[in-house]
């Protein structure tokens, strides 16, 4: 009965689903693209594809390493990745090109999900981080379709949920779900949610198998030179939302009334914001320059009188992290979000500063904190002070940078014990094409 109630709530809400796609297309076209994916119709794949979904920009580039060893293990079979986002999108086709089918997933509508399984073809399903779509993955099931989800996380707000979609839909755990979590807290509470214990692995964080570009170094150097930042304190502000570039603007503010020259990057996480953030700024008398207006900028120097430069391409963080004294990594002052990725940080020797309210992935989140590679800020006093802690001090940034790379470089090899897992599920390795 259950069931059957979930089933007329789907087709209830379809209508809002389509109004909120049209709604958010008014402010981001590309919402608009390739709607009939979202009913199914996605790219035809030869038969045994591999399937990957990604539901926005962290996950995929959480994937990037996935889809290396595939390429590496697999190199006849056709890959398929499917995202949530548009955003998520753009990154997907920008990192893999042509090698990987891109499109978006469909609504967890029965017939929906049949005709995408029947166009994408997959022998195994591989879910990157927390989705869980009980109509996807009970048709996978009837099809004898395994599913991995990869890199598992779950809040403790999220066991009551997950526990009743277990309970309505005992064919997502009887059908061949395998659940490879981030870290023993993350495997327990998918066991207190019902999932059976021997369905439930330990691997780690993908996010940790991050591969840096070889010129990573280079390219920060060339953004500080770019922009005449040598002698400045440069803090990045990744993933940020409003409340966050608030209390952000005012602790520059209060700096700058000390005497130090602090410059701000400012990445908001969503791109629809970018335009909103300039007129902010541009309103409330704040000195910026925008990074897609100054890509040529061939200035000995930022004229000190510019206070933040707004990042507002995507792609690009990585590099201004690179380029950074100190980080802050945002979703993480304000109390429903859960947080952004502090590992990239970590993983370039650069010291972090994270809001309190960083539970999508706490216990690694917690792990950097008590390492001392991340500090925690609450308001505006705490980011003043660490701030001006930094500012002073390079010894003190130098070590807490060089305690977050070590974090990550020990807690590597993700992806490698993930291919161990599903090796069995997805079949022998195939022969490399030999050159000639």
């Amino acid at each position: 009965m259950l069931q059957v109630l979930y089933q007329v709530l789907l087709l209830l809400a379809l209508p809002l689903a389509l109004g909120n796609l049209l709604w958010r297309g008014f402010k981001d076209h590309r919402w608009w693209q390739d709607i009939p994916q979202r009913f199914g119709f996605v790219p035809s794949q030869p038969e045994g594809s591999i399937w990957l979904h990604a539901v926005s920009v962290g996950e995929v580039q959480a994937a990037a390493a996935i889809v290396k060893e595939f390429r590496n293990h697999y190199p006849h079979t056709a890959l398929l990745l499917t995202c949530g986002t548009p955003t998520g999108a753009e990154r997907a086709r920008a990192l893999f090109g042509e090698t990987v089918a891109v499109s978006f997933l469909p609504f967890d509508l029965l017939w929906c999900v049949r005709l995408f399984l029947r166009r994408a073809r997959p022998k195994i399903g591989i879910v990157i981080e927390k989705e869980i779509w009980p109509n996807l993955f009970r048709v996978c099931g009837d099809r004898g379709v395994p599913l991995v989800l990869a890199s598992a996380a779950i809040t403790r707000k999220a066991i009551g949920r997950y526990r009743l979609l277990f309970r309505l839909f005992p064919r997502t755990l009887a059908n061949g779900l395998t659940i490879a979590a981030q870290t023993g807290g993350d495997a327990e509470r998918f066991k207190e949610a019902g999932a059976p214990a021997e369905r439930v692995h330990v691997i780690g964080n993908i996010k940790f198998d991050l591969e840096l570009p070889a010129n990573i170094a280079e390219l920060g150097a060339r953004l500080r030179s770019q922009y005449g930042l040598g002698s400045r304190f440069v803090l990045v502000a990744g993933s940020t939302y409003e409340e966050e570039e608030t209390a952000l603007l005012e602790a520059q503010r209060q700096l700058k009334a000390q005497g130090h020259e602090v410059m701000l990057v400012l990445a908001p996480r969503h791109p629809p914001r970018f335009e909103p953030v300039a007129a902010r700024l541009a309103r409330d008398g704040v000195m910026f320059i925008r990074r897609s207006e100054s890509i040529g900028f061939l200035g000995a120097s930022v004229p000190t009188y510019v206070d933040v430069l707004l990042l507002d391409r995507l792609g690009e963080l990585l590099g201004f992290y690179a380029a950074a004294d100190v980080a802050f990594v945002g979703g993480s002052l304000v109390p429903d979000v859960g947080g952004h990725n502090l590992i990239e940080p970590a993983a370039l020797s650069v010291p972090s500063l994270t809001g309190p309210h960083f539970y999508n992935a706490s216990d690694i989140s917690l792990a950097l904190v008590e390492a001392g590679a991340v500090h925690i800020v609450r308001n505006v006093g705490d980011l003043v002070s660490e701030l001006e802690t930094l500012v002073a001090d390079t010894l003190e940034r130098s070590h807490r940078g060089s305690i977050g790379q070590q974090f990550v470089t020990r807690n590597g090899g993700t992806t490698r014990r993930l291919l161990q897992l599903i090796e069995p599920l997805i079949g022998p390795r195939e022969p490399r094409p030999t050159s000639h």
